[in-house]
């Protein structure tokens, strides 16, 4: 996870911000009942509250990603 709360998650494009969303998506609609993830990022424009929750759990999603990659990577033995 991000160290420091200046640094946040930049998706390149909207594919990778989509994907990234479905990573944390249904956990955050289990966190948060009576509300969704679309709900969040629809008052993000005017309440920097849910602008940090936002980065927050983009974060999570990089975090995620990141691990996922690492599982596929292959493993390079030792000589």
């Amino acid at each position: 996870m991000l160290s420091n709360s200046h640094d946040f998650v930049r998706p390149k494009d909207d594919a990778e911000r989509i994907y990234l969303e479905s990573l944390v998506r249904e956990d955050y609609d289990q966190c948060h009942p009576g509300e969704t993830f679309d709900d969040m990022k629809r008052r993000i424009s005017f309440s920097k509250e849910d602008r940090g929750l936002y980065r927050d759990w983009l974060a999570v999603a990089a975090a995620r990603d990141a691990a996922l990659t690492a599982a596929h990577l292959p493993l390079i033995a030792a000589e």
